[in-house]
């Protein structure tokens, strides 16, 4: 039966099991059936009623990801009282209590799920976490997406390719929509033309500069152009597979 449900049908069968914002509950009963349907699954193991500013953070990137057919973004609640409800899983998967909340990414085609080690809990970090180790698409905040599978080429690709790929992006670019949309596309291609003409390194020293300016005191308004930009490099970074 679970062979021929879609991940929408699937979705909606486990709705009654819907942990806020998208992250679906799973149990002992139900995780291997659910998350084989899923190309990734992103779990995070905690307490059975979790709180505070790292289930919150979790909960961004479930909402980010309710149109991504591919990717399920899903919690177990770990009980240590009574009939100790998911602990098995926990045991399974070697997580302790002072581990929560872990966070683990399962992966079609791999045998063993992956940790998350971000230095900081924070939905961003978790994005970066799926899109590098698993190939499923998920978009950080001011990135397009036909612009990253781009850019994610562009970095693993030859100086030749590296041109043609950046006709294409600037081929895009004309066509973009919209003020954000075309400052977006704008700062894609002026990435990858820098790159060109300096050399890899650009990227690398571009990401520190940035970092750099979002720690001074600038506006808010300024800093959430920042980001956007620091996301968009990000997209030009090898992923570490």
């Amino acid at each position: 039966m679970f062979k021929l449900l879609t991940p929408v049908f699937l979705a909606l069968l486990f709705a009654l099991h819907v942990h806020g914002k998208g992250s679906v509950s799973l149990d002992s009963y139900t995780f291997d059936k659910v998350i084989s349907k899923f190309k990734a699954t992103l779990v995070k193991f905690d307490i059975a009623y979790p709180y505070g500013a790292k289930h919150d953070e979790f909960l961004k990137v479930a909402e980010a990801s309710h149109l991504q057919l591919d990717l399920l973004i899903a919690d177990v609640g770990v009980k240590d009282y009574g009939d100790n409800e998911n602990a098995d899983l926990a045991k399974k998967f070697e997580v302790k209590k002072e581990d929560y909340p872990a966070v683990k990414l399962f992966v079609q085609g791999k045998d063993a799920p992956i940790d998350f080690k971000g230095k900081d809990f924070n939905a961003d970090e978790l994005k970066k976490f799926i899109r590098s180790n698993s190939g499923v698409y998920i978009g950080l905040p001011g990135c397009l997406e036909k612009f990253d599978t781009i850019a994610m080429k562009f970095a693993s690709a030859d100086v030749a390719q590296r041109k043609v790929l950046l006709r294409e992006a600037e081929d895009l670019w004309d066509q973009a929509t919209g003020k954000s949309e075309q400052k977006a596309a704008e700062t894609y291609v002026k990435t990858m033309r820098r790159v060109i003409e300096k050399g890899e390194e650009f990227v690398a020293n571009e990401v520190k500069r940035v970092q750099n300016l979002l720690e001074s005191k600038i506006s808010k308004e300024k800093k959430e152009e920042i980001s956007v930009r620091l996301n968009i490099l990000n997209s030009f970074q090898k992923d570490e597979l």
